[in-house]
């Protein structure tokens, strides 16, 4: 069993630890969104249960990613900082008994298992934490932005010269 596979109910039962460094490179659906490879994402899991008895494990994922700003098309870099708390039921009904008596939007309730692989959670929170449609906040080189706004032609431009005077 790899060291990123875990019983997650055993996890959480005995308040369990884990935290570490992963290069964006190996989250491979992350590093797809990314505008290049390079970083880190810092991590850590905890186990423990809610105040209901509830087993849950607390992500947080933190680290530089650049992403491709959606205004200018270059690369803009963007600080990944993120927390969640999971909770798990056994199956699909369990997870929906639990949503409805947790009744908060903030915890996302899940179907747990014996052989969980936290890298899958780990990589689902950092992609949770990118913007939708990321943008600077001003963009740095708008040259290719101005070069567009004075290429565009009307479509109707051509119109104008069949006009009879």
């Amino acid at each position: 069993m790899s060291a990123f596979v875990i019983d997650a109910f055993e996890f959480c039962r005995n308040g369990g630890h884990r935290e570490g460094v992963t290069p964006v490179v190996e989250m491979t659906r992350l590093a797809a969104d990314c505008a290049d490879k390079s970083g880190e994402i810092r991590w850590s899991i905890d186990g423990g249960l809610t105040k209901q008895g509830y087993p849950s494990m607390t992500l947080a994922v933190a680290g530089p990613v650049k992403l491709v700003c959606q205004r200018c098309l270059t690369a803009m870099d963007y600080e990944i900082d993120s927390s969640t708390m999971l909770v798990l039921g056994k199956d699909d009904e369990d997870a929906d008994g639990i949503e409805e008596v947790l009744d908060d939007e903030s915890i996302d309730v899940i179907v747990g298992s014996h052989e969980c692989d936290i890298r899958q959670l780990l990589e689902d929170e950092a992609l949770l934490a990118l913007p939708q449609s990321p943008k600077h906040e001003v963009c740095p080189d708008t040259k290719l932005l101005d070069a567009l706004k004075t290429e565009k032609v009307s479509p109707f431009a051509a119109l104008k010269n069949l006009k009879s005077e």
